[in-house]
């Protein structure tokens, strides 16, 4: 449609001067309007008529289109346009229209305004177009004056800078509630303040540099100091994290953080803003640098996310708080049992195949402890914490338990020798210098499980080896000694198993009185019937049942047999036999052992002479004390006892003389070979010995005629052995006194 067609289109050119116009100064920037009409002269008078005008601060960039299908063209390739004033009828009637739905339906551009402009309007009935299609306005080419025609286009783009403010600010709002959500799922300080820098970045819309800074007390380890740390950077040296502020190489910089934090207020400068973050007693401050102002609407979001983040801050202090509580040792500050659990975990999937664990368990830990009283308990594992950490600096260190550290690092740094030496010097507690040992548990990364836990399992293995040695005291865990302990595992739960299904027998084994030949007693054994019928070595399992603590169940049951076997031999007629049993310190340990040997002989309605303790040199050099004072209250009631083993053990004379002995029994190790020249004089002493302390004399293990003859020679009392009579069930015992009687 041309001009030369519709005399109305003169009504740009009425003069009405005399109105106000709407112009503001000059100002920076553009507005991009795009004139759609099929008249070239339509978009010469429309651009003349709003020739020199400023909007909101901005000048007016024009853009043309001739056509329907251009304007839509000219619109998806420029997406700053904020205005069309558009013709209806181009092409088509209704090209104006078709227009009007490509921007809102295809493009979804509903900020962009549109100003419909007819001189048909019959095409286009104003009442139903304004129903249907989202336009801000609709002039007949009539009505328009140029008062009139600014006027509208200056209505126009305040209404698309509204939009465009309030989409900004849902969009902004969008962003905080997304960061805000990602936010909430960072629990460390450090990835917190990383993700903040990352989040404030996106919704300023900058390419900038940040920092975030705060106290480091309680933040960073070994700080203590009131000083500003960087937590977090972003676009700065990576060497930035975990440094002082000071250290940064950017006076301004220092300087407006510092201030911002004294003042406890954000601040902006052309070049940057800083931001400070307050909740609680969680204090710190943000800067970023700035390519350009912000807005104001920008400044509002900040503020409006700052409030979140430090809600947020707070509560990762508070997590932090709580993991340190579940992870870390609240005396050294180490890691915990639970955090080197995990330590273990990585070690076992990442660590170099040079790397190695340990357990460091300090050896009588608990004497110091009750001899010094806690306080310099405390002291000492302080001490030794922090002497593992001044020399193993490059380690992980924990603390597993009471007196028990862990170690993570390389073969050359973890080794037994090291770690000896660490414990060559004593340890300053208190006043008191302190000297104390350990034992070490290693494993390498080649034979690491798959988990933290097992993994911590292997080295405990190899620590309760290491403690068995006399020498050494460190032991690397190798797989065979996993199945070793399965194997006692396993054991020790058969024979829980068949001694609470009455499995365990009592055979016994006849002493004779080497001047009558009579039986004058005998020594009851435990032997292990399996339920396949085959018979377990005591040598296996009595130290396993010590291991585990069954032998203390294991022990009464004994006594209590034993007792029972001497009524009945009292009711066989054979009054003057008397049974010995082996006791172990784990029995004497109990408080009530006394009581269950006593109330055993009443139970059974025996004389308590005929039953007969044996004990070894070992169990009395274990704990003397106990031992002994337990054997006078028993020796009191009658209870014979009888010193096992003597010689073979370190007991020293004068634990000897304190004991209530009846018996010395000669191990038969200095039996072997008594009848050959010059090989009885052990035997010969410890008899002789015994009848000076008027106690009598035993010798086992005697298997030959000529080892008996050497003993009557020496003067010994009494002999047991295989010469005289294997060790053999109570029935066939019964038999065999029968036939020695």
């Amino acid at each position: 449609m041309h001009a030369s067609e519709n005399s109305q289109d003169d009504f740009l050119f009425i003069d009405d001067s005399d109105e106000e116009e709407v112009l503001e100064g000059t100002g920076d920037g553009v507005w991009q309007v795009l004139i759609v009409d099929d008249d070239p002269e339509i978009h010469s008078v429309t651009q003349l008529a709003l020739s020199d005008l400023i909007v909101l601060g901005r000048r007016l960039e024009y853009f043309h289109a001739y056509s329907g299908k251009d304007a839509c063209q000219v619109i998806k390739s420029n997406p700053d346009i904020v205005l069309v004033l558009l013709d209806v009828v181009m092409e088509t009637d209704n090209a104006g229209l078709t227009v009007v739905k490509y921007i809102r339906e295809e493009l979804n551009r509903q900020d962009i305004r549109i100003v419909l402009r007819t001189g048909q309007p019959g095409y286009a009935p104003e009442e139903s177009v304004i129903k249907e299609y989202d336009i801000n306005d609709y002039k007949t080419k009539t009505e328009l004056t140029r008062r009139k025609l600014v006027t509208t286009v200056y209505a126009a783009i305040r209404s698309y800078q509204q939009i465009a403010a309030v989409t900004e600010s849902r969009q902004g709002l969008e962003k905080i509630v997304s960061g805000s959500s990602g936010l909430l799922e960072l629990h460390s300080i450090a990835e917190y303040t990383q993700g903040t820098l990352s989040q404030l970045t996106q919704l300023i819309n900058q390419d900038v540099q940040g920092l975030f800074c705060a106290r480091g007390q309680g933040i960073i380890d070994n700080t203590d100091d009131l000083s500003l740390y960087i937590i977090a950077q972003q676009g700065f040296s990576l060497s930035l994290p975990n440094q002082k502020l000071a250290t940064l190489e950017n006076v301004q910089i220092n300087q407006y953080m510092q201030t911002c934090f004294t003042q406890k207020e954000h601040q902006y400068f052309n070049d940057g803003l800083c931001l400070y973050i307050a909740r609680g007693g969680c204090r710190a401050v943000v800067y970023l640098t700035l390519t350009e102002p912000l807005r104001d609407i920008q400044k509002q979001l900040l503020e409006v996310f700052v409030t979140g983040v430090s809600i947020g801050y707070e509560n990762v202090h508070l997590f932090q708080k709580l993991k340190n509580a579940a992870y870390k040792d609240w005396l050294t500050n180490l890691p915990n049992r639970l955090e080197f659990v995990r330590m273990l975990e990585t070690f076992s999937e990442n660590a170099p195949n040079n790397y190695v664990a340990a357990l460091i368990d300090l050896n009588h830990f608990s004497d110091v402890n009750d001899a010094l009283g806690q306080e310099i308990g405390n002291q000492l594992l302080s001490a030794v914490s922090q002497r593992l950490q001044s020399i193993c600096s490059s380690c992980e260190i924990a603390r597993v338990g009471a007196d028990v550290f862990g170690i993570i690092g390389s073969q050359e740094i973890v080794t037994p020798d090291a770690l000896l030496a660490l414990f060559e010097h004593p340890f300053t507690a208190g006043e008191q210098k302190l000297p104390i040992n350990a034992c070490f548990g290693f494993c390498t990364k080649e034979h690491a499980s798959s988990s933290g836990v097992k993994v911590l399992n292997q080295i405990n293995i190899a620590l309760n080896l290491a403690k068995k040695k006399r020498e050494t005291h460190f032991a690397y865990y190798n797989p065979e000694l996993e199945d070793e302990t399965q194997w006692r595992l396993n054991m020790i739960r058969q024979l829980r198993n068949d001694f609470s299904e009455g499995r365990l027998e009592l055979w016994y084994q006849p002493q004779l009185s080497l001047s009558s030949g009579k039986v004058i007693g005998a020594e009851a054994l435990l032997r292990w019937r399996t339920i396949d019928g085959n018979f377990i070595s005591p040598a296996v399992f009595i130290p396993l049942a010590e291991y585990s603590g069954l032998i203390v169940e294991i022990g009464e049951w004994v006594i209590n047999q034993a007792c029972s076997q001497i009524k009945l031999l009292e009711e066989k007629k054979f009054d003057n036999i008397t049974i010995s049993v082996n006791v172990s310190i784990p029995q004497f340990r109990c408080c009530n052992f006394v009581d269950v040997v006593l109330n055993a002989t009443q139970k059974h309605q025996i004389l308590p002479c005929k039953l007969e303790l044996e004990i070894t040199e070992n169990i009395l050099m274990d704990d003397p004390e106990v031992v002994i004072d337990a054997l006078v209250k028993l020796k009191r009631q009658g209870i014979s006892i009888a010193l096992d083993d003597f010689g073979t053990g370190f007991s020293s004379m004068s634990y000897l003389q304190k004991l209530p002995l009846d018996r010395l029994k000669v191990d038969r190790a200095f039996i072997r070979d008594i009848a050959q020249e010059d090989q009885s004089v052990i035997a010969e002493t410890i008899i002789d010995l015994g009848k000076k302390m008027n106690l009598k004399v035993i010798a086992e293990g005697i298997e030959e005629i000529e080892q008996q003859e050497r003993l009557i020679e020496l003067g010994c009392d009494e002999v047991q052995g295989f010469y005289y009579a294997k060790p053999m069930p109570s029935d066939e015992f019964l038999t065999f006194l029968k036939s020695h009687t």
